[in-house]
C-alpha cells in the first residue's frame, strides 16, 4: 500500500499534546495523528452505515411507532420511580 501525504494545522496546545503523546508512547507523531484519523473515520464510516441502515428499514415501515416507544419509555421510567 502506498502512502499519502496530508498538510494539517493543529493549534499549538493540540501539536504539544501529540507530541507528548508520541513521546510516551515511543512513537512518531505521524503514528498517533495515523492511528487517530483511522479510527475518527472508522466510527464515522460505522455511524453512517447505521443511519443508512435505520432509514432503510424505515422506509420498509419496520420501525417501532412513536407512541409504543413513548409508552415503553413511560413504563419503565414508572417501574424506576416506584423501585427508587
Amino acid at each position: 500500500m502506498s502512502n499519502s501525504s496530508i498538510t494539517i494545522r493543529a493549534d499549538a496546545d493540540l501539536a504539544g499534546k501529540i507530541a507528548a503523546l508520541a513521546a510516551s508512547m515511543d512513537r512518531s507523531r505521524n503514528w498517533v495523528i495515523e492511528e487517530a484519523l483511522r479510527q475518527y473515520v472508522e466510527t464515522q464510516a460505522w455511524q453512517v452505515e447505521g443511519i443508512k441502515a435505520a432509514m432503510d428499514s424505515l422506509d420498509k415501515s419496520e420501525g417501532i411507532p412513536h407512541e409504543q416507544v413513548m409508552s415503553e419509555m413511560e413504563a419503565l421510567l414508572s417501574a424506576h420511580d416506584h423501585h427508587a
